[in-house]
């Protein structure tokens, strides 16, 4: 629409339209679709249709340059108190607020009192009044890079603040130059057709959109067409603008959906066409054929491509994969947490306790959650509450899955602190998790999860970013828990040593699927799998000697097109035309189970 709008605008000077400053008296005020006037003609006979291309013209050469005024000087402010900071951030935004303490039109109406009424001075109004929204938004984003690294790496490397604006702070502002800019256009349009409707703007013979509406607004009962054929445009201009505006801010930032932050559901989309049979087998945790999609425009990632397993009480199933194997995509689908949209449960079955967590209703499986199972996420201090206490947050927990008096609940918290070896936990139920080290914060995690006795545990690599000492001290501390308290413990990890400390049985995942599974001593002595093989060559052993480090050639697979057969064969040593077409089964040889046609210690 709003290509259209300028196509005509520009074409204006070619079209075969009357001059729109030409009177007819002796044709004035004749309706629409009349011969020689489509759109009719105004009080003094003068062609409605010119008139409003050649107005939609001059009112959108004023409204865009007002914007691109407004933006230059807005957010070379910004940048500038942003970057600068201190005493001259403080003079430059008070500035700006002083500008902002007065209503924008009575601004605009002043300063083109004090320059004289034109569509030139009003322009400069429009542009004045709107600086301050450009220099609060790009100040805002550019104290956010002020003080990253790249912008001290910048200073200690030489560059004068100048040239570190032109090439660090702009880039990474520019984003939200275009966004503020795209979604004002269409306002200063408005803000510039306001004042020429007061006759400050366009002076008669001149018209633009404002003026032909006020000319129009004295004929509204005996000659309608007049005031509506401009008002019309002007809704269709700033409409179309704003839409446009709400594009570019779509395309910019993909979280954004109409306008509108993307939010995850509460729990992950289930599209099963149908619930597999399971037999029961006893264990606390069913999986059967569990498949987890990302489904992101016309693209299919399948991240779980058909994952069974089963964790009885008191047992630790460790789960480890290359980045992308599929391993916590797996975890985060057990209790509907994977983000929805993309993510889509398109097949299988989760049973916990015997009961579906993937046909449960969101209140159910919000009982469930922190509940009969928990989670211990990879990094505590993005997943616990920044401006909450430990220990307000431990209560809410509890208080959110029984009715518990407060004090009783945090004397549980503190002792739970205690059970995981945080010295001085009343003191660290005070504290913020800032203010904690990040081993203490996994211990909060740790915590965290078992204030209601859960019955699961899933946890998602919660060791990785702790140095050897808190990850050997954290990884005692769960196995002492799992046996004391009976838990099932679904481990994620990449690390062969910690499932080689602490689980009871591996399951090794590549490409959204489970190719080796059995226990833990079992197959790390005699791996079957030859990704197993190659996944355990890559770990250091100290005190063997000189070794040559392995490494699995390769890359692994884009989970939207994964090839026929093993998704490993282009990686294989072993791999045959068999293995490169049709489907291959997890077969199991007493506990242990191998999905390859030609395992490790048979002959190829």
């Amino acid at each position: 629409m709003l290509l259209a709008v300028l196509g005509v605008a520009l074409l204006a000077p070619a079209l075969p339209l009357a001059h729109p400053d030409l009177t007819s008296p002796a044709d004035r005020l004749k309706p629409p679709f009349s011969d020689g006037a489509i759109l009719g003609t105004d009080h003094l006979g003068r062609d409605l249709l010119s008139r409003l291309v050649w107005g939609t013209r001059l009112s959108l050469a004023v409204g865009v340059t007002a914007a691109l005024l407004a933006a230059i000087v807005g957010s070379a402010i910004g940048i500038v108190a942003g970057y600068l900071g201190g005493r001259a951030d403080h003079l430059m935004m008070r500035g700006v607020d002083m500008l902002m303490a007065f209503p924008y039109i009575l601004l605009a109406l002043a300063i083109v009192a004090v320059l004289g009424p034109g569509l030139l001075n009003a322009l400069y109004a429009v542009a004045v009044v709107n600086i301050p929204f450009f220099a609060r938004n790009i100040r805002g984003a550019t104290v956010a890079i002020a003080h990253r690294e790249f912008v001290d790496a910048a200073r200690l490397t030489g560059m004068s603040g100048l040239r570190i604006i032109g090439s660090e702070i702009l880039p990474n502002v520019m984003p939200v130059i275009v966004i503020a800019m795209s979604t004002t256009v269409g306002w200063m349009i408005l803000e510039t057709a306001g004042l020429s409707f007061l006759g400050l703007g366009s002076q008669p013979p001149q018209a633009d959109l404002g003026s032909m509406l006020g000319e129009g607004r004295k004929l509204l009962i005996t000659a309608p067409h007049a005031s509506v054929v401009p008002g019309v445009m002007i809704f269709v201009i700033v409409m179309s603008v704003n839409l446009l505006g709400d594009g570019v801010r779509d395309a910019l930032d993909p979280r954004l959906r109409s306008g509108a932050l993307s939010r995850p559901a509460a729990a992950t989309r289930v599209e099963r066409t149908d619930t597999p049979e399971m037999k029961p087998t006893g264990a606390l945790l069913e999986v059967e054929g569990l498949r987890t999609e990302f489904q992101v425009g016309p693209r299919v990632y399948r991240a779980a491509g058909g994952v069974s397993f089963e964790v009885a009480a008191g047992e630790c199933l460790g789960i480890i994969g290359e980045s992308g194997s599929g391993k916590s995509v797996t975890a985060l689908s057990l209790l509907g947490l994977v983000a929805s949209p993309p993510g889509v449960i398109t097949a299988g079955a989760v049973r916990l306790n015997g009961r579906d967590t993937l046909s449960m209703t969101g209140e159910q499986l919000r009982r469930v959650r922190g509940g009969q199972a928990a989670c211990i996420f990879q990094d505590p201090l993005a997943t616990l509450h920044p401006l909450h206490t430990v220990g307000d947050q431990m209560v809410e927990a509890i208080r959110a899955h029984r009715p518990t008096p407060r004090r009783e609940a945090r004397e549980h918290a503190v002792s739970l602190l205690r059970k995981v070896r945080i010295p001085n936990p009343a003191a660290c139920a005070r504290s913020f998790p800032h203010e904690l080290s990040g081993g203490m914060r996994q211990r909060v995690g740790i915590a965290l999860a078992l204030v209601n006795d859960p019955d699961l545990i899933v946890a998602d690599e919660p060791t990785t970013a702790l140095d050897v000492t808190v990850q050997a001290q954290v990884l005692a501390l769960l196995d002492e828990l799992r046996r004391e308290r009976g838990l099932a413990l679904v481990f994620i990890t990449h690390d062969f040593g910690v499932v080689a400390q602490l689980c009871d049985r591996v399951a090794v995942m590549y490409a959204g699927r489970i190719v080796e599974t059995g226990a833990t001593q079992e197959v790390l002595a005699r791996p079957r799998h030859p990704y197993t093989r190659r996944l355990i060559a890559c770990v250091p052993e100290p005190g063997r000697g000189r070794r040559t480090l392995d490494a699995i050639p390769g890359l692994p697979p884009s989970l939207d097109a994964l090839p026929d057969g093993c998704a490993f064969a282009p990686r294989c040593d072993r791999a045959q035309a068999a293995c490169r077409g049709g489907e291959i089964a997890l077969r199991r040889d007493g506990a242990h189970s191998v999905r390859c046609l030609f395992p490790e210690g048979a002959a190829t």
